[in-house]
């Protein structure tokens, strides 16, 4: 039987999408795929329909980085609205509990932030997209279903105040991956003994991607209706971009051919572990790891056929 021919064009490349709000990650990227004309597109953790902001999509073969950008650190900006708890930890949740909010100054929401500092337990909300059994969490929510969860451990390595205003706030937070910024909301409300939750949220960095990288739809959109496909083609940001802080092995055309056959070869100058970005010549070819015996192995190839 023969084997069903793809549509879309073979693209490859990243594009840094400043996601509106309201839309689905994957709503938005079905719309990027659709205006490259892509035969295949993925995201890199998906965003809540409230937030805004970065984005990271992979076409083609850079789908094969994004678990890389998945894992990457985030950072946020967030307004969080204190005295109101939603079962949501969001505006878009149900008001489930209310209280004054004038017993609070600067003073003691610095001093509650302080606590999520560092390495920490969250437990994930039932807003989110993890699953169980194979049915989002979100959805068992919607349903007013409550399942338990593990906490798990994450990374706060800077949370800032950076705005005080009545009974809203706004913090700024640089973390590890599967930190849930509605859930610090969430504690910060109890830690003040009034409740919060998440007014507005964006996305400022992923990875190594910020603002400044990303684009929005409307103008991707407009590019094309003015300068057609080209002009799209030249905002893709090369997919080794997003791997740009692991070491790169540059390989001679026949030790590259021996890595892209799956074989471990042995390159002078190699870190001591963990995994490189391989390039034969100035192509990049994939990422590799160092083996047991100090080679270079392969560990995701990428396609380099045009």
């Amino acid at each position: 039987m023969s084997r069903r021919r793809q549509k879309g064009r073979q693209i490859n490349g990243l594009v840094i999408l400043d996601k509106a709000g309201g839309a689905s990650s994957n709503n938005v990227l079905q719309q990027v795929k659709r205006l490259y004309d892509a035969n295949k597109a993925g995201h890199t953790g998906s965003l809540d329909p409230l937030a805004t902001g970065v984005l990271p999509l992979c076409l083609g073969e850079a789908t094969k980085v994004s678990q890389f950008l998945l894992d990457a650190d985030k950072q946020y900006r967030a307004r969080i609205k204190l005295g109101v708890r939603t079962d949501s930890g969001d505006s878009e949740g149900e008001v489930i509990a209310e209280a004054a909010t004038d017993h609070l100054t600067e003073v003691k929401i610095k001093q509650a932030l302080r606590q999520f500092e560092g390495d920490i337990e969250q437990l994930p909300p039932m807003y989110s997209a993890l699953k169980r059994d194979g049915v989002p969490l979100y959805k068992l929510a919607r349903q007013g279903i409550t399942v338990e969860r593990e906490p798990r451990p994450v990374t706060i390595y800077r949370i800032e105040l950076t705005d005080y205003h009545g009974d809203e706030i706004e913090i700024e937070v640089d973390c590890s991956k599967g930190t849930y910024i509605r859930t610090i909301a969430d504690d910060l409300g109890e830690a003040l003994e009034c409740g919060g939750h998440i007014v507005s949220l964006r996305r400022t960095k992923a990875g190594v991607f910020t603002e400044a990288d990303s684009v929005s739809i409307e103008t991707l959109t407009a590019e094309k209706e003015q300068l057609g496909l080209e002009a799209l083609d030249q905002r893709l940001i090369a997919m080794d971009e997003a791997i740009n802080d692991l070491p790169e092995v540059r390989l001679p055309d026949i030790t590259a051919s021996q890595i892209k056959h799956g074989q471990a070869v042995m390159v002078r100058h190699l870190p001591a572990d963990g995994l490189v970005r391989m390039y034969d010549e100035e192509q990049f070819i994939g990422i590799g790891f160092i083996d047991d015996d100090g080679k270079v192995a392969p560990r995701r190839l990428i396609n380099t056929a045009e």
